[in-house]
């Protein structure tokens, strides 16, 4: 079993067709993996190369500087990530990985920055060391909110529902914009180490970049862990927590991990985008994924909700769970 890899063409130049044929190849994928690889995804694929060009000035800057911008002074986890804060992987150690967490930059007063909400908050930007990092990111962004809110159109469309079916619910998106650097997997390190635990996303969408050095790996229905090996011009892109909560699971948000075990020694570089509807939207079983008389097999939240909940479940690191990594 692999993971598909989906031409999105004719999802930018409609054709009815070969509309179809997509919307179909992710249906099955959905209720397979939810996992799938793009291409001919409308992204400049020169804003992807800038953007990793960005994350390596980045996690180049002193560990003083880091400190400076740290994601502990902001209540959205806005700024720099230290190497194993977050342990993604409740059953394993703290993740080997540092990152720089940016989002989309909401107006000071509105509503939901002023509440402090999770994806809402102010961005930490290091304007004096490294000027350009908040226009590049801001049009990294953009960039990858229009593809994403094509997907979440081509997922309605697989559900049966009016493609714009999803386009109220993210007028106002919980968008996430991490960098990453995972250094080489430490020898001899114990079966419960890795750069980034078993986990499955949170929100709606994910839309990964990754290096050309591998190390993504994705558990299959069948439980078999595969490789999500880097495929030139395209993305990787999966499927969040929230899909199989409004899908009452008929679409899947499966497990993924990240070991740097084929670098020779060199830090490999992501660039995962986060996508997911407003603060406030209710996750119930949509229309079609429940038959009449049954219940949903999920408790109903909000969007917010389930982010605040796993936000503070994954940052709460204890000493005995950081793994020896240097």
């Amino acid at each position: 079993m692999s993971i598909p890899v989906i031409d999105l063409h004719y999802a930018f130049h409609p054709n009815a067709n070969q509309l179809d044929d997509i919307v179909r190849s992710i249906r099955t994928a959905a209720m397979s993996s939810g996992f799938f690889y793009v291409k001919n995804h409308s992204i400049d694929l020169a804003l992807v190369q800038r953007q990793f060009e960005l994350a390596k000035e980045l996690f180049d800057l002193p560990q003083s500087v880091k400190k400076k911008y740290d994601q502990n002074n902001s209540p959205s986890h806005r700024g720099f990530e230290e190497i194993a804060a977050q342990k993604l992987d409740f059953t394993a150690k703290a993740d080997i990985k540092e990152g720089f967490y940016c989002g989309k930059n909401y107006a000071p007063d509105h509503p939901f920055v002023v509440a402090k909400y999770q994806n809402y908050g102010l961005n930490q930007w290091p304007h004096t060391e490294v000027p350009e990092t908040e226009a590049f990111c801001q049009a990294y962004i953009d960039a990858m909110m229009g593809l994403s809110e094509r997907i979440m159109q081509l997922l309605a469309l697989s559900l049966n529902l009016p493609e714009h079916y999803f386009d109220e619910c993210c007028i106002d998106p919980m968008v996430t914009l991490r960098m990453l650097r995972y250094p080489a997997h430490p020898k001899d390190a114990a079966a419960d180490t890795f750069g980034a635990g078993a986990h499955t996303d949170w929100g709606s969408i994910t839309i990964l970049a990754q290096d050309d050095l591998g190390g993504l790996e994705v558990c299959m229905p069948d439980g078999v862990w595969v490789s999500a090996p880097p495929i030139a011009d395209t993305f990787v892109v999966n499927l969040g927590d929230l899909i199989p909560k409004w899908t009452n699971g008929l679409y899947k948000s499966n497990p993924h991990r990240v070991r740097n075990l084929y670098s020779n020694g060199k830090s490999r570089y992501s660039i995962p985008f986060f996508y997911g509807p407003s603060y406030f939207t209710q996750i119930d079983a949509l229309p079609g994924t429940i038959q009449q008389g049954e219940r949903s097999s999920y408790t109903s939240c909000t969007a917010g909700e389930h982010m605040e909940e796993m936000y503070q479940r994954s940052f709460d690191v204890k000493p005995q769970e950081i793994p020896v990594y240097e």
